[in-house]
């Protein structure tokens, strides 16, 4: 997909929702345990309920790679099924990769050509090398984590080097990179006051937003410094809505609490 195709479909339904299936056995309804593939059952229907009101979807890869290959196995079908019902709808693989040359060739081929995912996120610790073989898939992005929402983000990205912060440093060395159109960041929405020195370094970038809600993060300071003429934003919501309710109506609440943060993004368009 391209970023031109992921912008008319944010003008389209008025919403940059992206929303993570980080899929838990643990915590969906239990009638769903009885199905012969309880994971994919449980993202279908979720999917099926809110695809009109979200433009991404995104898998956190841990939560199927736990189950060994059947978690695999739901984790494709998945995939495939939002290509084949909601082609328009992009889809990120939330692995966090990132290794030397060769073998970031072989994590890229996975994601995009073996589960046909339009982005996968990626560690930029190891450098250029571990990044470039990403970047060289056409029409396909690379999400490289920036400045995340956790805690212990500050144990590290926000250290100096020199005088520049290491995230901005991470950000200004990655624009060097090859094919660097194809780049978008992580950057969460509990660090908003970072926001505006981040745009004046990636002005043009879509940036990967998790944080808001749960964890404390404001969309309006999130809208207010980070969206750009093109939007830019892609705002995660996960456990907030899709684990909005444990009964059998969880795909309506899942719908109502989707429909209600498109309804506040819908302003800010």
């Amino acid at each position: 997909m391209t970023t031109n195709e992921l912008v008319q479909q944010i003008r389209a339904k008025k919403s940059f929702l992206c929303i993570g299936l980080d899929t838990d056995l643990e915590k969906i309804p239990s009638h769903l345990l009885n199905e012969e593939d309880p994971i994919f059952a449980f993202n279908k229907t979720i999917i099926d309920a809110t695809h009109h009101l979200t433009v991404a979807y995104k898998p956190n890869i841990a939560f199927y790679e736990a189950h060994g290959i059947k978690g695999w196995e739901a984790l494709k079908k998945t995939v495939d099924y939002i290509n084949e019902q909601y082609p328009e709808i992009f889809t990120i693989a939330d692995a966090k990769r990132g290794d030397i040359g060769n073998t970031s060739t072989m994590y890229a081929k996975a994601f995009f050509e073996d589960l046909n995912f339009d982005s996968v996120t990626i560690a930029p610790y190891m450098g250029k090398d571990s990044v470039e073989p990403f970047l060289a898939f056409k029409d396909k992005h690379t999400i490289l984590l920036a400045l995340t929402s956790n805690q212990g983000a500050f144990d590290y990205q926000t250290l100096e080097v020199g005088t520049t912060p290491l995230y901005k440093k991470v950000l200004e060395t990655s624009k060097t990179y090859k094919n660097s159109g194809n780049l978008m960041y992580v950057v969460g929405a509990t660090k908003a006051e970072y926001f505006k020195d981040i745009r004046q370094i990636v002005p043009n970038n879509f940036l990967l937003v998790p944080g808001v809600g749960a964890q404390g993060g404001s969309l309006e300071e999130v809208c207010k410094y980070g969206m750009n003429s093109e939007i830019g934003l892609l705002i995660n919501s996960s456990r907030g809505i899709i684990y909005a309710s444990k009964e059998e109506d969880f795909a309506e609440q899942a719908a109502l609490k989707a429909k209600e943060i498109q309804q506040q993004m819908a302003k800010f368009l």
